[in-house]
């Protein structure tokens, strides 16, 4: 039972409309708009990270600046199906067997971070065999700046009102409008900054200060690692999906256990990158 000192330091959600336009039938939503913003901003900061010679092994960059505008396209397609068959995939396979006009449904449960991930690497891969560009380095461009999307996309999930955390006393809790009348942490919150301003924080750190661009392979174990540790982290605090609920007792969740693997493989990247490397 929450006392009413707590009840009354519950902050207010605030109602942002999803739509941020709407021209008659047309509506474009915030969610849509992050996804924009997001790439369009991570791919102005490659290009100047491109630019930095200094940056890259042999003071050489693995593309050109004409390569990288090839491949918005290629990745923006292996984010927004990835997302949406991951998410099918992962959290929603029943419902959409039964109504199979929910697959594209996107405001029915969204996108999965984890399909996105596996869509991205993809289009990297064809990529970067179509243009003989080195695989590694391409992932470090991408791990580099994909915090940029993750940020905007939780905060786009915050102004839904969607993916809310678990019930809570904190002096930050919020009631959101489809999370019933109790008081939940505002997960999308932590998220974003955990995931998105942190990470690329950090990230960037290692770009650009310690120089790991030259050992290929390095940012992007740093990205994958350092991802799972805040999805598992911040996993503990939000509101598992409705139709898969706990795993196992009250704490175990889809998003931790497809994180696990995420830890794996990043930590044995950056060993792979050390070894590659002879550092």
């Amino acid at each position: 039972m929450q006392s009413a000192a707590a009840l009354l330091s519950i902050l207010s959600f605030p109602a942002i409309d999803p739509v941020a336009i709407a021209v008659g039938p047309i509506a474009i939503r915030w969610y849509g708009l992050a996804y924009v913003a997001g790439i369009m901003l991570g791919w102005f900061i490659a290009r100047r990270m491109l630019a930095n010679t200094a940056l890259w092994p042999k003071d050489t960059p693995p593309c050109s600046p004409a390569h990288l505008d090839d491949f918005l396209v290629w990745v923006a397609l292996g984010i927004v199906l990835g997302g949406r068959i991951g998410y099918i995939l992962f959290y929603d396979l029943d419902a959409v067997l039964a109504e199979p006009i929910r697959a594209v449904q996107i405001w029915n449960g969204g996108m999965s971070f984890h399909g996105g991930f596996l869509g991205a690497t993809i289009a990297m891969i064809l990529f970067s065999r179509r243009h003989a560009i080195p695989l590694w380095s391409l992932f470090d461009i991408v791990a580099s700046v994909a915090p940029i999307g993750i940020l905007f996309g939780r905060l786009a999930n915050f102004i839904n009102g969607e993916l809310w955390g678990r019930i809570t006393d904190v002096p930050w809790a919020m009631v959101f409008p489809t999370g019933g009348p109790m008081p939940r942490h505002p997960s999308q919150l932590y998220e974003a900054a955990l995931e998105g301003l942190l990470m690329f924080i950090v990230l960037q750190i290692l770009a650009r200060v310690f120089k790991a661009l030259r050992r290929p392979g390095t940012v992007t174990g740093a990205f994958v690692a350092l991802y799972a540790l805040a999805r598992i982290t911040v996993e503990f605090f939000r509101e598992p999906d409705v139709q898969l609920g706990y795993l196992a007792g009250n704490w175990l969740t889809m998003g931790m256990v497809l994180s696990l693997p995420m830890l794996a493989a990043g930590l044995w990247a950056i060993l792979r990158a050390r070894r590659a490397s002879g550092r």
